[in-house]
């Protein structure tokens, strides 16, 4: 039996991708372990399908001043030997990370004890964890065609990011019984992250009075973000966050308004779901998800709005449009050759750990 080390962590966007994998892994036969921080998301994600859980000490490399950078370089230090003694002891064929600064010790250790490490990185250009991870790889996977240019010659495939086929089984009928929303209209899902978009729900509810005269609207608008005078509102639906419902409410939707965080536009790839992109803005990040979404427009996979320039025509006049030319979308999506990125990663495992 094979036995494979997973790892990443600090978001969801760094564990759901290794979750998609574990299906096909355990159809493999691989033994698999995950490795984590002590108390990230991570742990509390993959504990409940049963895979054995490691925890190592893990620090963060900012970018800003703060007086965690002058402790955490001695939590990375012990990290890195907390992960060497694991993988001494566990002795896996192959290492797959997806990133965070949890999985940079991780990939450092296994590179020393000569374990073939395969990195994914999500976004258009490198965050810094696997910046720092590179050196270590084996193989890098990618989600865009132009992040090839970003990373070593000889290690970089363009993969896509692995997709939770549960999401590709839902049931629309059962979407509509849940939000109990009628046939007459089509039906837009407005997604702001994990954690929801202030901007993104701000904005579509101040064009809601417009937009239910020709939709009907879902909205997940993050925690602590429902709005109490809307709750009545016929056409419109909204939550916190939804788990078990959410291949349904795909399965329903005609578009999508989103975030343009790597791993979820992957998955309007894979669902072939027409969308209108709002990245999260320069000031409030590193870039990278205006770069992941200008990728998507160029590609013919997105409509792409910059938060910095909605306003109720332009938002409107966005999502009839996108409406309007959803199937040149949906022909774009269906063209992408990123279409089996669980098969491509796993051949990839495959190939180096019978190396």
């Amino acid at each position: 039996m094979k036995r494979i080390i997973l790892t990443g962590g600090g978001t969801a966007g760094h564990v759901t991708p290794n979750i998609a994998l574990l299906p096909r892994l355990k159809e493999l036969q691989y033994d698999i372990h995950y490795i984590g921080s002590y108390n990230g998301i991570e742990k509390e994600l993959i504990e409940q399908f049963g895979i054995p859980y490691h925890g190592i000490s893990s620090g963060k490399l900012r970018r800003y001043f703060s007086v965690q950078n002058f402790t955490d370089p001695f939590r990375v230090l012990k990290g890195l030997g907390e992960a060497k003694r694991l993988i001494k002891i566990l002795d896996p064929d192959v290492i797959f990370s997806k990133g965070g600064f949890v999985s940079v010790p991780v990939v450092m250790a296994g590179k020393g004890k000569k374990v073939p490490v395969i990195i994914h990185e999500s976004d258009m250009t490198p965050g810094l964890a696997n910046k720092l991870a590179l050196p270590s790889a084996t193989k890098v996977c990618c989600n865009f065609p132009e992040t090839l240019e970003h990373l070593p010659e000889g290690k970089a495939v363009l993969t896509g990011s692995p997709i939770r086929q549960e999401l590709l089984s839902g049931d629309k009928y059962k979407a509509k019984e849940f939000l109990k929303f009628t046939s007459d209209k089509p039906v837009i899902l407005v997604i702001g992250g994990s954690l929801g978009s202030v901007a993104v729900n701000e904005a579509v509810r101040s064009v809601l009075p417009e937009l239910l005269k020709s939709f009907q609207v879902v909205h997940l608008c993050g925690k602590g973000k429902v709005d109490s005078s809307l709750k009545d509102l016929e056409g419109y639906a909204q939550f916190e966050y939804i788990k078990d419902e959410l291949k349904d409410l795909f399965a329903l939707t005609d578009l999508v308004i989103s975030r343009a965080g790597a791993n979820a536009i992957c998955e309007l790839l894979a669902l072939h779901k027409p969308n209108l992109l709002i990245p999260l803005p320069a000031s409030q990040s590193r870039g990278d998800q205006i770069l992941n979404a200008r990728s998507f427009e160029r590609q013919g996979y997105s409509m792409v709005l910059e938060e910095d320039s909605l306003n109720q025509k332009v938002l409107l006049d966005a999502i009839h449009e996108l409406y309007e030319n959803r199937e040149s979308y949906i022909n774009a999506m269906k063209q992408s050759p990123q279409q089996n990125s669980i098969d491509t990663i796993i051949d990839l495992i495959e190939s180096v750990a019978n190396a």
